[in-house]
């Protein structure tokens, strides 16, 4: 599954678009993790507790949203972007979207650019 950022894959084409595709995901770090995260907060710096959370919680969000694009047909996902909030005082809630799919291998030469 070719992933990215961009509305378009370098050196594809978009041969069909299956529509909007997420993955969704809500976690808490939980009472002991909050304990300590807000101990380091006196002291200030990064808070490793958080950062780990979170970047678990955007991978699986990730792979989530793999998985539906997969479902839906499509071997890409374009324009992928992550959103969060935070619901409660306690919970994180990460989205990852983009549009899913279809891409062949460009078989067209590359041609240069001009500029009149």
């Amino acid at each position: 599954m070719i992933i990215v950022s961009t509305p378009y894959v370098p050196g594809y084409k978009i041969t069909k678009t299956m529509g909007f595709t997420w993955g969704l995901i809500v976690r808490s770090r939980g009472l002991g993790g909050n304990f300590i995260a807000s101990l380091r907060t006196i002291f200030g710096g990064e808070i490793h507790e958080y950062s780990e959370l979170l970047n678990q919680s955007r991978q699986q969000a990730l792979d989530r949203m793999k998985e539906h694009a997969k479902a839906m047909g499509a071997n890409a996902v374009i324009s992928v972007d992550f959103d969060s909030s935070e619901l409660g005082q306690s919970m994180t809630e990460v989205l990852a979207c983009g549009t899913a799919v279809f891409v062949e291998k460009e078989t067209a030469p590359a041609s240069p650019v001009r500029l009149s």
